[in-house]
């Protein structure tokens, strides 16, 4: 079982001691990402990720990276729309210093100048590079679909003006306005005592102060009518992306939202694989997903689709989101959803830090953890009838999103407009 322990100056502290492992996890999460920023600074939690493995108080950027990496440990972070998240797997042995050299980086960080412009470069290139792979520029155009005028429909890495224009002052003074003790959890699992790592952690940042307050523009949930946005782009194949809204993080649903996309497109044995590439051919690559926020969610449908079959291959998709909405999954195909879900979880759980990040994310979005116990009990209460209501809910024709970048030809534009218009 897990243990977590506040410090006095409320920094949030998890972990959970796994048998049988020669490692341990670590992260320092920071409760903020790309949906706390507006339009002028843009980008800036991203580029603060980047800026802080340049180098700080005690560790310059070589150090940091030689220190871990010279033990056999491997050293990461990301950025997220609500969390950023720096962390480390090391040998167990190393916590102490990789723990020090994480926190020094993250907490004490230089944030030069120099570091600054230089690393600006690589970001920009990064936003170029998003926008010449269509896999993942159409995912771009989906987001300002369903978020329009919202942080949430915005580039996370930001765009080349909001990130041409932060500077060194800028990504300190955002620093110091969501890097404050009630603002951070520390998770870690693998082979460690949770005391031991209560004392290592207060030594290192029991100092910390300073409370402030942050917030974000809630999202518009109530879309109304279906959008399309086609984008042309001469290449060998259309890559597509089917969103609608979901749900929130911790909504009641949330589980039976799950089952729903292993049904529809979460493996190889689903319903959208089997009928859109296995039976029809009509692409190479079909899947689905969920992403849950705090206050609203997606659930997407993507596939890379044969140029001269897109129309056939939107139509064939939604004629499974129909169908799904209509007819009673069969008892056995459920059975499998959830044999297959909690299978994943299991092996994901098995890992240090896997298991590290699950804590981890748990804490900082939710302020709790469900136990695997917890997460068995509520996946199997999930019933037939649940799966189709929430699929009425969700798969509604009105609330449908739908991107595409590739070469589409006047007579394609013209019949998917009108698929979405029907």
């Amino acid at each position: 079982m897990f243990e977590k322990t506040v410090l006095s100056n409320n920094i949030r502290i998890i972990s959970q001691p796994m048998k049988g492992r020669d490692s341990v996890s670590v992260g320092l999460w920071i409760a903020t990402g790309g949906r706390y920023e507006n339009d002028r600074i843009k980008g800036a939690a991203h580029f603060l990720e980047h800026i802080l493995f340049k180098g700080s108080k005690k560790y310059s950027c070589e150090q940091i990276k030689e220190l871990i990496e010279g033990v056999g440990g491997s050293l990461n972070a990301f950025t997220s729309e609500e969390s950023t998240c720096y962390f480390a797997k090391i040998p167990a042995k190393h916590l102490n210093s990789t723990f020090d050299i994480l926190a020094d980086m993250v907490f004490s960080p230089l944030i030069r100048k120099e570091d600054v412009d230089k690393e600006r470069s690589v970001i920009l290139e990064e936003i170029k590079m998003y926008h010449d792979v269509p896999q993942y520029f159409v995912m771009e155009l989906l987001d300002e679909l369903i978020w329009p005028d919202h942080p949430l429909g915005k580039n996370l890495a930001g765009t080349l003006e909001s990130v041409g224009g932060l500077t060194s002052e800028a990504l300190r003074r955002f620093h110091q306005e969501h890097y404050f003790p009630s603002n951070i959890v520390i998770a870690a699992c693998g082979q460690l005592k949770h005391s031991s790592f209560v004392t290592m952690a207060k030594k290192k940042l029991y100092k910390m102060n300073g409370v402030n307050k942050t917030d974000f523009m809630q999202a518009d949930n109530n879309q109304r009518k279906a959008k399309v946005k086609l984008f042309k782009k001469d290449i060998e194949q259309m890559h597509v992306s089917l969103g609608m809204i979901g749900l929130h993080n911790d909504h009641k649903d949330k589980y039976a939202l799950s089952l729903l996309n292993v049904i529809l497109g979460g493996n190889m044995s689903s319903r959208l694989f089997d009928e859109v590439r296995e039976k029809r051919g009509l692409a190479y690559s079909i899947s689905s997903g969920t992403k849950a926020l705090k206050d609203t969610g997606v659930f997407l449908v993507r596939a890379g689709v044969d140029n001269k079959k897109i129309v056939q291959a939107i139509e064939v998709i939604g004629q499974e989101l129909e169908r799904i909405c209509k007819e009673d999954v069969k008892t056995d195909e459920l059975k499998r959803a959830k044999d297959y879900l909690l299978g994943q979880v299991l092996l994901g759980l098995e890992d240090t830090l896997e298991h590290m990040l699950w804590l981890g994310e748990s804490i900082i979005t939710l302020d709790r953890v469900k136990t695997l116990k917890d997460v068995v009990r509520e996946v199997n209460k999930v019933k037939v009838t649940d799966i189709k209501r929430v699929a009425n809910e969700i798969l509604r024709k009105e609330r449908f999103n739908l991107a595409l970048v590739g070469p589409i030809e006047s007579a394609q534009e013209k019949a998917i407009l009108e698929i979405f218009e029907n």
